[in-house]
This record gives structure tokens, C-alpha cells and sequence, in this order.
């Protein structure tokens, strides 16, 4: 004889199965169904410079190449925060890709912040970038980074040499006494500029604009592209080439997320993104100059630094060398061995 507790039971196993017989046809379905990866993009680039076009083209391309597979999502020009919070989603995986320099992992990888132009003077012409950056080393700072950080750099960019714009002229060494100079929020950073009599200020990327146009700020360091995609040069109106810092940008991917991928995804990621940046750097190098007469157009005066200036600030801050390689044995091998290739 049946008791109301066995009816109970009898009750809930068959909603049970009929449950598991209505989801039956949807397992079916979606296992036919091809699985979709997202894949945010977000980096505080400005719109229109060539690496944020680069990000545009390898966002298509993992579309395409993918089957659609990828859903690539591009957020540049700090729409998602700035720096800080996209390295921090990145290594989270939150972000799945982003770009900075190598001298983002300063704290963590001091040992590759060497890549990313620390601390200064370390490049010397864009072969020299090539020569590291495309070679061995470049693969070992990834290598270092996937460990160290949780992300693989699958392939650099760059924004190329750096170079001071001021509200003032700067044409000697003296004029730099005292300048309020924006500088990211890294040591090395501060201990160049303040070795070369400038006044530091650390600040986030996305206000150089507001302070240079309060005055918290007399000058950035910055790129051609830069100046022009977030028109500091509406606050700003004298640039002195100094080629000081060459600032390379690497694509950084949450390698949990790459690990995640079936294999053919993870080889498209990989091969789309040199692609991508192989034509961003052809490019980067190409309009240069284009970009500089732009900037001559709309009101910027331009001049160089003297070689022998030049040649004292590299003499003043070559002390960093020394400095920044205490950090570790490793980051010492590693500054040593790009410098060998220059």
C-alpha cells in the first residue's frame, strides 16, 4: 500500500524527469550550436591614432576568421576607465584584452618594464625596437608576463618616440629646471624627469588634458599621434623633439581566457594580432612625419633639442641604468641584453 510520503516522492521524480525530458532537446540543440567567446577590447588610446585603427582591423578579423565564433568588442579612449582599471580587469579577466607598455608590470615584472623604454635612452632607433621586440626577448618578456601577470603579450604595437610638449619653449636642458611635467603613476618615471630638474607630477593618463588647461600641469610627454587624437595641443603649443622614451604597446591578452579557447581559436588570436600590429607599426612609422606637419597646422611651434642636449640628458639619467637594474639580478641580465642589440 502506497503512503502519501511515497506519493510525494513518486510526485517529484516524475516532474524531475519530465523536467529533464523538455531540457533534453536544448542540450541537443546548443551542442550543435557553435560555442561563442566574448572578447572585450578596451585600452584608453585615443580614436583615430594608428593603434586604436589597429585594435579596429583585429577586432574585424577575429570576427571573421573566427566565424563569428569571437565576439570582438572594442572600447578605446578610456571609455571602460582608465589605465589603471583596464590592466586590473586584464589581469582579472574581466578585460580580456587591453594594451599598455611593458613598464606597467614595474611592481610585479620589473624585469620586463625594461621592454616598455626604461628608463630612457634605452632604444635607440626603431631597428634597434625590432631587433628586441621581434626577436627572442620579446618572446621572453610574454613569457614572463603570462607567468608573473596572468597575461600573454601576443604581439606589440607602439606609439614610438616620446617628446615634450610644453606651454612654454623648451630648447635646453635648462628650460626643463622646475617644468610641471605629467608622468604616469610609476617610480621609474618620476626618477628621470626629476633627475633632469623637472617637477614631476603623476597623474592617470585621461587628465592630461583638465591639467594642462588649469595649470596643474606645464607640460606632457607624450607621441605625435596622442597630441593630436586627444588635442592637447589645444593647451599647449610648443613641442621640442627629444626622442627620449620610445614607448612600445604591448596587446596584452587574459591568458586564462586564451587558455579557455578551443586550439584553432587560440592560433587565430595569436596570428590575427601580429598581423594586425605588423601593419600598425608599418604604419606608426609612415605617418610620423604626416602627423607632425598636421600639428605644425594647427598652431604648434616645433623644434629639436640640440644633439648636445640631448646627449646631457641621456648623461644625467644614465645613472637609472644602474638603479632600476638593482631591482633584481634578472632585470639587470635584461636591461644588459637590449642594450647589446642596440
Amino acid at each position: 500500500m502506497k503512503t502519501g510520503k511515497d506519493f510525494v516522492l513518486n510526485r517529484r521524480h516524475f516532474m524531475a524527469g519530465s523536467a529533464a525530458a523538455l531540457a533534453a532537446p536544448a542540450i541537443v540543440t546548443s551542442a550543435f550550436a557553435q560555442e561563442k567567446y566574448v572578447c572585450k577590447i578596451a585600452h584608453t588610446e585615443g580614436i583615430g591614432t594608428p593603434i586604436t585603427n589597429a585594435f579596429d582591423a583585429w577586432a574585424k578579423m577575429l570576427v571573421e576568421q573566427s566565424d563569428g565564433r569571437i565576439d570582438a568588442q572594442h572600447f578605446p579612449a578610456a571609455q571602460l576607465g582608465g589605465l589603471a582599471e583596464a590592466l586590473e580587469g586584464n589581469r582579472m579577466g574581466t578585460i580580456q584584452v587591453t594594451t599598455a607598455g611593458p613598464d606597467s608590470e614595474e611592481a610585479i615584472a620589473p624585469e620586463i618594464a625594461a621592454f616598455g623604454g626604461a628608463p630612457g635612452f634605452i632604444y635607440k632607433n626603431e631597428e634597434h625596437v625590432d631587433a628586441v621586440l621581434q626577436g627572442e626577448l620579446g618572446q621572453k618578456a610574454s613569457d614572463i608576463a603570462r607567468e608573473k601577470t596572468g597575461v600573454e603579450f601576443v604581439a606589440y604595437g607602439e606609439t614610438g618616440f616620446r617628446h615634450i610638449l610644453a606651454k612654454r619653449p623648451v630648447g635646453s636642458l635648462a628650460d626643463l629646471e622646475g617644468l610641471k611635467i605629467r608622468v604616469p603613476q610609476l617610480r621609474i618615471w618620476v626618477d628621470f624627469w626629476s633627475l633632469l630638474g623637472a617637477a614631476p607630477t603623476p597623474l592617470p593618463y585621461s587628465e592630461q588634458y583638465s591639467a594642462l588647461s588649469t595649470g596643474i600641469i606645464d607640460a606632457i610627454d607624450s607621441d605625435v599621434f596622442s597630441i593630436v587624437g586627444f588635442k592637447f595641443y589645444e593647451q599647449a603649443k610648443h613641442l621640442t623633439l627629444t626622442g627620449h622614451w620610445f614607448l612600445p604597446k604591448a596587446v596584452r591578452v587574459n591568458a586564462a581566457w586564451l587558455d579557455s579557447l578551443p586550439e584553432d581559436l587560440q592560433k587565430v588570436v595569436r596570428d590575427t594580432a601580429k598581423e594586425a600590429f605588423a601593419e600598425q607599426r608599418r604604419v606608426n612609422r609612415a605617418k610620423a612625419s604626416e602627423t607632425l606637419e598636421e600639428l605644425k597646422g594647427l598652431g604648434v611651434e616645433v623644434q629639436s633639442l640640440p644633439p648636445e642636449e640631448l646627449a646631457k640628458m641621456e648623461e644625467r639619467t644614465a645613472r637609472l641604468y644602474d638603479e632600476f637594474g638593482s631591482k633584481s639580478p634578472e632585470t639587470a641580465e635584461m636591461i644588459k641584453a637590449i642594450r647589446a642589440l642596440g
